[in-house]
């Protein structure tokens, strides 16, 4: 993807769908990336709401499940998406970032044998990632992401930072993690940010398995047990990447050196203290 005169293009030169939002304010020159998820029943909806006048809300990006992207305010405009926020001593961070939506109904409870959002829609378990949130709480449901939609969100990723040179990506659960949880624990920031901003040496999130766990060659119940399987309860993994309720991982040793890289499902792995992971 580009970037012309602020707004994204495909790189054949096609340009994103262009709704245009009131809900915006005076000149931007952006220094951070931040990643939020709707909390919303669809695409069209959260549309149709950071369009509206006196909504007092908006966003630069929305990317839908299928990937289909809508731009609603321009790249040197202020949007309206981080509210009430701050980050290395900066306040307001909707006059130093620009802001992507992700379709996502974000948190989701219990609702029998599946999950349900707060607008009452339920979900299946194949799309819920059972954890808890890095800022803390229980352990609750997420609507993962799709392929589709982090493809999308990478590509335009990675054109910002490449056009803009921004200096970083953060969630919404960062600048605000008083008031905010997205994009939530569904959403491989670590392995996004390194990705996006060209950073291979960014240094993966860390997690340890909550009890015993298999690990498999492919992510799916289908994928064979590797030779280390089942992993031991408490055993510390590097999370590499996410596709749906499966994590790429590597396996740790005591000294937190890599072991073997394999999958295992979400549902069984939780975000490790940082001085527990590192030994």
């Amino acid at each position: 993807m580009q970037i012309r005169r602020h707004r994204l293009h495909y790189d054949n030169g096609e340009p994103v769908r262009y709704v245009e939002s009131p809900n915006r304010g005076g000149a931007l020159t952006p220094r951070f990336l931040i990643m939020h998820y709707t909390a919303g029943s669809s695409f069209e909806s959260s549309l149709s709401h950071m369009t509206r006048r006196g909504t007092s809300a908006s966003a630069h990006l929305l990317i839908g499940r299928d990937g289909a992207i809508a731009q609603l305010v321009p790249f040197n405009r202020v949007a309206w998406h981080a509210g009430r926020s701050r980050w290395q001593g900066l306040s307001g961070l909707n006059r130093h970032s620009i802001g992507i939506e992700l379709d996502n109904a974000g948190p989701l409870d219990r609702h029998g044998d599946q999950w349900r959002s707060w607008f009452g829609r339920d979900y299946p378990r194949d799309e819920v990632l059972v954890a808890r949130h890095k800022n803390g709480g229980r352990r609750r449901g997420w609507q993962t992401y799709s392929e589709a939609q982090i493809a999308a969100a990478l590509e335009a990723a990675t054109a910002l930072c490449r056009h803009y040179g921004l200096a970083n990506i953060l969630g919404h659960d960062d600048v605000a993690p008083e008031r905010k949880t997205d994009p939530g624990p569904a959403f491989a920031m670590e392995s996004f940010r390194a990705a996006a901003l060209g950073r291979g040496d960014e240094e993966p999130a860390r997690f340890e398995t909550i009890t015993r766990l298999n690990i498999r060659d492919r992510p799916g119940l289908d994928g064979a047990k590797l030779p280390e399987a089942p992993l031991a309860s408490g055993t510390f993994l590097s999370l590499l990447s996410q596709q749906g309720k499966w994590a790429m991982v590597e396996v740790l040793d005591a000294e937190g050196m890599p072991e073997t890289t394999g999958w295992v499902h979400s549902d069984y792995i939780i975000a490790a203290q940082p001085e527990a992971a590192t030994g």
